[in-house]
């Protein structure tokens, strides 16, 4: 068969949305002309004139829209000539609707014509078998074809969602393009959905539905009606055109339709192709037959069907042809993104089921183009093709070519923002590099081994399958089940873990060999599970043996001679390797694929163990815990019953395993820490029972031992952290062998115990200790307070020992810090294991004050410790000072514990004091860029900046709680925008906290923050110029972040904002210039800060807080026609609208004014001095019962009032009345109108204008509908008469005002 050829260069014009001809005539003027076949593939289908010419000529070019013919013409031509193959006509039978049907015809339908809805609602529903309708269809369309293929069209055109139909007049009288303008008019779009993407349950299966009725009816008349007069040409034009409209559900719906009909076409071609092969080496072997055996009637019946065959072959690649230069070549390029990727996706399946006309470059272009497409979906079908085409071997070298110029961008799209594209790039380029050798080169595998590491575990784990196939089985895509059971023996596993250890040792891209044991272990668990290989490389003496298997000899048993050690190198990579006598195979060095090699030596470096004991604890924990390390998100919740079960299964061998090991881990590397932490985690894991059950106490007994050893010999946290923790698992009283690790943990303590008495003794008797006594000291100290942390020690009373130790380190300062840290730590546990024995009701009064006096102490300790010079242990005490303090604080007789309120500590006011001062030193420091994170400064750094945090979280904590005065958050605050990148966060969450519990008092605490910048400022750089200071401009951004801290519930914090403007102009004003001075005073640029908060304010708010400025102002003196700075810039902040406040000529703020008419005027004049006396925060005329979000008032605000000047209460701002709502109701603008909001219908955007939201004189109150506010500070609820809107705060209103968009074009 030939292969089809594209012609997407020639046609793609004719889709471009700038030609002259109207779209939905251009939507069919184009698709039939670009479906003419070329010279070498012959289309079943006759041109006219023009069409004969270009064909002649070779040339299969679309024509563009508008050059005279339509396709609808030929088909029809076509049609006539195949008439003598359709059957004799029939009377039309009456079809039986189906139950449930609806007829829906367009204007001038005949009722004899078949119902347009009966296919429809049959694959709409969904209910019946396909083939069966189909098959029903079939029958009614040969005793009536017309009315049965109108029937077809017209279910194409309802499952595009269109109400109209075609009737047969309009198909025998009207173009394609006619058509389809008819039902372009007739297309009543209530909302954007149509049947593919409509939501509800109704519509969820009808896209497979629609899909499998168009196989169907391919299916079933393939072998009969699909040649003999079945008019798929007419179906093919139609859908053409439809594809080519501008209006969506055409275009998708149609597109769909064309694609799934070219799919089963394309497997049809395949049949045909199949049987005329069949056909030809039966005709040969029939005419390769001697004369007396040859039947020439069997050739000539032979070579009948072969001719049939062709002519049907033809006939197929005439409609594939059609249909993918008339719909696929325009559409795979759509502007919607799920026609792009319905094209793409079944180019794929075309190429898989025909690979021999379609798996060619002329096709592959196509999916390596849309490979940049910027819809991830798009992308997703591209690689999903590929996906199918790279996993047949058999199809590799028709890939070279593609492979080779699309290569690149497959690998970039491992990085791709989306992680189930990048996923799926993984995977291709893993059959890319099964089925395809040296196509990837070391570049390209290397770009993609650090993703291995990416936090997404779908995406880790499949690079960790293309890494575990390039590196650690070379030789996988040959592997036979002899080599499967060679790589699952020792010397494979051996090798196996040496290069993941080459890998993560000589790679260095990460520290934790734990993400890449998970990124590994969907592909390489079994291998990560032979915890006998781990254990075994972990306890191997040295020994000199070679791993690597040569061609011709085994390396790993040579006949080595003492003294005979050689060096070995592997010629193509140059990697080296000892060597102990014996000879090489004949084949010499086998062929190195990989870029990491094992150590040619058994002997593991110290690095090579530290990792190999990483590895073995992290498959322990992947295969007990069964969830990925901390920090990598998985979209999985659970484990499948069998999964569980493995995982049982797997904990149960591990522990039977390591049990006994164990113990010999922790003696061979005892002195060891870095390996002995993780190897004291392994217990964690174990299924403790096992010791019992397995009667294994010896091993436990062996363990214990080595426990005590290692807890004895070691001063480091993180391995006195796990001895500790180890201990606390085996301490478990339901355990049978309890008794003999309590026996073995009070050994420990005594041993521990009585050395620190010995050498505490020693201290407190001596004015001086050497170097070592300090070390020694100390060492036993953090032993004692790590088991402390975990075990309750409080029999061994160590608290009055360490007591006298740090009371003589406060007094004399004679101890060393070194002994200090610990000692606090210990004392601090003593006290809250105390606490635990104490929380129980039967509490007696003086074991309560008895805790409460030694907590106090060491509080008073913990204070005096801030002051020292070693910052260790200044920060050491503030943690556990705020710690208690926390413990001990208000919330501790929460819940029922009333009985503990002897114990309730508040600080006093020195404490307080200190803890910020404290705070101020070493926590608000000058903030530092951190580097790369690659040096060791760079990690000193984040080190030294994740203790700062802690710091200051423990200090925000005792506010938050109550433990000290909320007023102290103020020092917390005014950093905020300072040192936002280190400690945003942390501030913010208290903020939001703060402001959870007291909304005022946070407010006030904010204004605070900012009242203690400018006081500081301004005693160091003076009143002049001091708005111009880069600092003064840094205030101005923490004010501006303070404001957008408020959010957007401007109806919420209206009171809040208020209040925090008329603080701030008294504050401004609170300090006067001398008498007879023209100066400002020096406060005064805090407006400036004010003016910040000015967005969040009500438009009304603004002309009253001018007005209570202009009052404060009077009492100060200033030079006619000199207006100051800041007030000026504070009156533009609160000019409504746009910023036209101006300052009179005294230099005092006026108040914007309102062209009033008549009495409203005079009403406003006539206001008393004493209604100005007293500003009423909720003087707002009373919400019209029913208003539209529009209405627009021009009455003055009725009884605007003013603050008084010094003693207006807080009261006085959140408790007024209402003015003169009635005023409001009489509005006499002929613009004004009230609607109830029930009643609003669709006619409501015909009776407003854009001139009527857009007055300039028109005030900006508006009727505000949140009538349930609660109102801070008032003590009720407000009525719905006494809340204004701003006009511009629409978005305040609950109600939604449904307006038609052609209502809005009167306006």
């Amino acid at each position: 068969m030939a292969t089809l050829r594209s012609s997407s260069s020639q046609s793609h014009s004719s889709s471009s949305p700038s030609s002259g001809s109207s779209p939905l005539r251009r939507a069919v003027g184009t698709g039939p002309r670009s479906m003419s076949a070329s010279s070498s593939s012959s289309v079943a289908v006759p041109c006219d004139d023009r069409d004969s010419d270009q064909t002649s000529e070779g040339d299969s070019e679309s024509l563009s829209a508008g050059e005279g013919s339509d396709f609808e013409d030929n088909l029809r031509r076509n049609v006539k000539k195949r008439a003598a193959k359709r059957p004799l006509k029939t009377s039309p039978v009456a079809k039986r609707p189906k139950k449930g049907s609806q007829m829906v015809r367009a204007h001038g339908q005949k009722e004899s014509e078949p119902p347009a809805s009966d296919l429809f609602d049959a694959v709409k529903a969904a209910k019946s078998d396909m083939q069966s309708l189909v098959d029903e269809w079939l029958d009614s369309y040969k005793q009536d074809q017309d009315a049965g293929f109108l029937e077809l069209i017209n279910f194409f055109i309802r499952s595009c969602g269109c109400k109209g139909t075609v009737t047969s007049e309009m198909f025998k009288k009207m173009s394609n393009s006619e058509i389809i303008q008819h039902l372009t008019e007739q297309f009543n779009e209530d909302s954007g959905d149509y049947p593919l993407i409509a939501p509800g349950p109704s519509w969820k299966k009808f896209q497979g539905s629609f899909c499998e009725f168009v196989r169907t009816l391919v299916y079933r008349c393939q072998y009969s009606l699909l040649y003999d007069g079945f008019p798929i040409d007419n179906l093919i034009s139609l859908l053409t055109g439809l594809s080519d409209s501008q209006v969506r559900a055409f275009r998708h719906t149609s597109t769909l339709a064309a694609m799934k009909l070219m799919t089963s076409l394309v497997r049809v071609a395949f049949q045909l192709s199949l049987h005329k092969d069949n056909n030809q080496r039966q005709y040969e072997t029939e005419r390769n037959k001697g004369p007396g055996q040859r039947a020439p009637e069997r050739l000539e019946s032979l070579l009948e069907k072969h001719k049939e065959l062709k002519e049907h072959q033809e006939e197929i690649e005439g409609m594939m042809n059609a249909l993918f230069r008339g719909v696929f070549v325009h559409r795979y390029r759509d502007v919607l993104p799920e026609i792009r990727a319905i094209c793409i996706e079944e180019i794929g399946s075309w190429m898989q089921s025909y690979s021999t006309s379609f798996l060619t470059d002329s096709y592959l272009k196509y999916i390596g183009w849309t490979l940049h497409d910027k819809h991830r979906d798009v992308r997703l079908k591209c690689l999903k093709a590929l996906k199918g085409l790279y996993g047949n071997r058999d199809w590799t070298a028709r890939l070279e070519l593609f492979t080779s110029r699309f290569k690149d961008r497959l690998v970039s799209m491992v990085m791709d923002r989306e992680y189930d594209v990048a996923v799926e790039a993984v995977r291709l380029l893993t059959l890319i590099l099964k089925n395809m050798e040296g196509m990837l080169t070391e570049a390209d595998c290397e770009s993609i081994y650090p993703v291995v590491y990416a936090s997404n575990r779908a995406l880790a784990s499949a690079v960790g399958e293309f890494l575990y196939w390039k590196l650690f089985c070379p030789e996988c895509e040959t592997r036979t089940v002899g080599e499967r059971e060679r790589r699952r023996s020792p010397r494979s596993q051996r090798t196996f873990f040496h290069l993941l250890l080459s890998f993560f040792v000589e790679s260095e891209l990460h520290y934790h060999a734990a993400y890449l044991v998970d990124s590994l272990w969907d592909c390489a668990g079994p291998q990560l599970k032979d915890w006998e290989s781990l254990t075994s490389l972990l306890l191997e003496k040295d020994q000199s043996v070679c791993h690597l298997v040569a061609r011709g000899g085994d390396l790993s048993s040579p006949s080595r001679k003492p003294g005979e050690i050689s060096l070995l190198t592997c010629e193509r990579h140059r990697c080296h390797g000892r060597w102990g006598g014996g000879v090489l195979g004949d084949g010499g060095w086998p062929p190195c694929d990989s870029v990491f090699h094992p150590p040619a030596t058994s002997d593991l470096g110290d690095v090579q163990e530290s990792t190999l004991t990483e590895i073995l604890v992290s498959s322990v924990r992947q295969a007990s815990e069964g969830h990925p390390p901390v920090g990598r998100v998985t979209g999985r919740k659970g484990l499948t019953p069998k999964e569980r079960k493995i995982q049982a299964d797997d904990k149960v061998k591990l522990t039977e395993h390591l049990i006994p090991l164990l113990p010999q881990l922790l003696a061979k590397f005892s002195a060891d820490a870095e390996k002995v932490a993780p190897l004291l985690q392994l217990l964690s894991y174990f299924d403790l029972n096992i010791y019992c059950t397995r009667r294994l106490e010896k091993h436990l007994e062996l363990l214990l031992q080595q426990l005590q050893e290692v807890v004895v010999k070691h001063a480091e946290p993180a391995v006195l952290e796990a001895g500790a923790h180890a201990l606390y698992l085996l301490c478990n009283p339901e355990f049978t062998f309890f008794s003999r690790v309590d026996f073995a943990r009070s050994q420990l303590v005594d041993l521990l115990t009585d050395r620190f008495q010995q050498e505490l003794e020693e201290l407190l008797q001596s004015s001086f200790l050497d170097e070592d006594e300090v070390y020694s000291l100390a060492a036993t100290l953090k032993r004692l307070s790590a088991l402390y942390n975990a075990h309750d020690l409080t029999r061994w009373e160590l608290y009055e020992p360490c007591y006298r130790l740090l009371r003589k380190a406060v007094d004399t300062g004679e101890v060393p810090h070194q002994v200090i840290l610990p000692a606090l730590t210990l004392v601090y546990f003593s006290i809250l294991w105390t606490l635990t024995h104490v929380s129980g009701s039967g509490a007696s009064q003086k074991q309560l004050l008895n805790l409460k006096g030694r907590m106090v102490a060491f509080c008073e300790l913990c204070q005096n410790c801030l002051s020292d010079v070693d910052p260790e242990i200044q920060e050491q005490a503030f943690v556990l000072l705020s710690d208690l303090l926390l413990i001990f604080g208000p919330q501790m007789i929460v819940g029922g514990r009333e009985f503990l309120r002897p114990l309730v500590f508040i600080p006093e006011a020195t404490l307080q004091s200190e803890l910020a001062s404290f705070l101020m030193d070493h926590v608000f420091i000058q903030p530092g860029g951190l580097g790369s994170g690659h040096s060791q400064e760079d990690h000193l750094q984040i080190e030294q900046l994740h203790q700062r945090r802690r710091l200051l979280a423990g200090f925000c904590k005792l506010l938050l709680y109550g433990v000290l005065e909320m007023d102290a958050a103020s020092d917390v605050f005014k950093h905020y925008n300072k040192f936002y990148n280190d400690y945003g966060d942390i501030i913010k969450e208290t903020l939001t906290r703060a402001r959870q519990i007291d909304r005022s008092h946070c407010s006030r605490i904010l204004l605070l923050s900012l009242k203690q910048l400018y006081t500081e400022l301004l005693q160091e750089q003076g009143p002049q110029g001091l708005n111009e200071l880069p600092a003064f401009i840094e205030m101005r951004d923490l004010a501006r972040r303070f404001a957008l801290s408020f959010g957007p519930q401007q109806l919420q914090n209206r009171d809040l904002v208020v209040m925090l403007h008329k603080e701030g102009i008294r504050f401004s004003l609170s300090e006067l210039p001398p008498a007879g001075s023209s100066s400002q005073p020096p406060n005064l640029a805090f407006l400036e800060l004010l003016s910040e908060f000015s967005p969040r304010l009500f438009h009304q708010d603004k002309q009253l807080l001018l007005s209570y400025l202009e009052k404060c102002l009077q009492r100060v003196s200033q030079a006619p026609g000199r207006p100051w700075g800041p007030v000026t810039t504070y009156c533009q902040s609160l000019s409504p609208v746009e910023s036209t406040a101006e300052a009179n000529p005294q230099g005092y703020p006026r108040s914007k004014k309102r062209r009033i008419e008549g009495p409203s005027r005079r009403h406003r004049e006539d206001i008393s001095a004493s209604q100005e006396e007293s500003l009423q925060l909720n003087s707002i005329p009373p919400t019209p019962t029913l208003t539209s979000t529009a209405v627009k008032s021009r009455q003055p605000l009725g009884g605007l009032e003013e603050m008084e000047e010094g003693g207006g209460s807080e009261l006085a701002f959140t408790q007024g009345q209402p003015l003169l709502g009635a005023q409001r109701l009489r509005s006499s603008s002929p613009q004004h109108f009230q609607t109830p909001l029930n009643s609003l219908g669709p006619g409501l955007g015909s009776r407003l204008t854009r001139l009527s939201l857009m007055e300039e004189d028109v005030e900006e109150l508006e009727i505000q509908n949140d009538s349930s506010e609660e109102w801070q500070g008032t003590g009720k609820q407000s009525s719905p008469s006494e809340h204004g809107l701003d006009l511009l705060d629409f978005t305040e209103l609950n109600t939604e005002v449904s307006v038609p968009k052609t209502d809005w074009k009167a306006g």
